[in-house]
């Protein structure tokens, strides 16, 4: 039986359904069982309603050790796709407790039932820094803690330092860093809050760059991954380098609605999010702009995918594509 963390996520979901739709048994965790509706909600879109019930949901926490556990009974393979995404300073401890916390618990319940394998979901925010000479960002490149890195990408890094202490004492793993994700539901949060802007009708856009990956693509790549003999690697999952102003635009034209019409130049930005931690500190209101928004917003980040395609045989979606298909799923 396998194991899914995170299945009431875009990814986790993506995966049960997936896994489930060619016979695997599958359990997942859950915190509060309304949660569970998200990932139903999923299934339905894609008219799988009686697959969802296929499911073995157990409740657990993965900072809830007995609970923990339990769930542990019986599996054979791990995905690891539970984690706080924030980039809001006051979630520091948050983010320390669930993604590096959580991730050892997860690794230290591998080893104690003898996981045939552990995959884990990270994030391109945990590769490397260029330095002067390099365009690329790749597995190889180094991470350099002395640059500035968001708290979310400094928790995501310690839970890889966790599951590369699993490998050390024996346990087959796999690092997952996918791009930012893009795919249908969840509009509340990820990639799924550019539908959400851009429908309400987002008036500026960034040049910013980044690597981009459709939902489908990770999910089977990374099944793919945990099926082959590979392991104690990790493998970038980008199909390609965009730029938000093109990916925003995208988003306008396949939901039918104003492109944002107004660039914001690195300046406004350092001064939007300067702007609202002083409003966050005078009234006490949860960050909407932080620093690290506003350098993502601008930086331009290319990431290399040549590792997984000189591995697997896989071509990957358009994302100009998959953006109108989200939108028609949506409606």
């Amino acid at each position: 039986m396998i194991l899914i963390t995170g299945g009431t996520g875009l990814v986790g979901a993506h995966l049960l359904l997936h896994l489930i739709k060619n016979g695997e048994q599958v359990r997942a965790i859950y915190r509060k069982p309304e949660s569970i509706e998200k990932t139903k909600s999923l299934f339905d879109l894609y008219k799988k309603r009686g697959l969802f019930d296929l499911i073995n949901w157990y409740p657990a926490d993965i900072n809830n050790i007995p609970a923990l556990e339990k769930a542990f009974e019986g599996i054979d393979y791990v995905y690891h796709c539970a984690a706080v995404i924030s980039l809001d300073p006051k979630d520091e401890n948050l983010l320390r407790k669930t993604n590096i916390e959580g991730t050892a618990n997860i690794v230290n319940f591998c080893i104690a039932f003898n996981i045939k394998k552990l995959c884990f979901i990270s994030s391109i925010a945990t590769l490397g820094d260029l330095l002067p000479h390099e365009k690329f960002i790749t597995e190889e490149t180094e991470w350099n803690p002395e640059n500035y890195h968001s708290d979310y990408a400094i928790s995501k890094y310690g839970a890889e330092m966790e599951i590369w202490r699993g490998q050390q004492e024996g346990l087959s793993t796999l690092i997952i860093n996918p791009g930012v994700i893009l795919g249908p539901g969840f509009r509340e949060q990820g990639s799924g809050l550019l539908f959400q802007k851009v429908e309400e009708g987002l008036t500026f856009y960034t040049l910013g760059t980044t690597g981009f990956i459709s939902v489908i693509d990770v999910v089977k790549l990374t099944i793919d991954l945990m099926k082959s003999d590979i392991s104690n690697q990790r493998f970038t999952l980008v199909s390609e380098n965009i730029s938000f102003k093109e990916i925003l635009f995208t988003i306008a034209d396949a939901l039918k609605v104003k492109r944002p019409k107004t660039e914001a130049s690195k300046l406004l930005m350092e001064l939007i999010w300067r702007i609202d931690y002083l409003l966050s500190a005078l009234f006490g209101k949860k960050r909407q702009f932080t620093k690290a928004t506003a350098r993502a917003s601008y930086s331009q980040s290319l990431y290399s995918n040549q590792k997984v395609k000189d591995t697997l045989p896989n071509q990957f979606t358009n994302i100009r594509l998959y953006i109108k298909e989200i939108a028609r799923l949506k409606n």
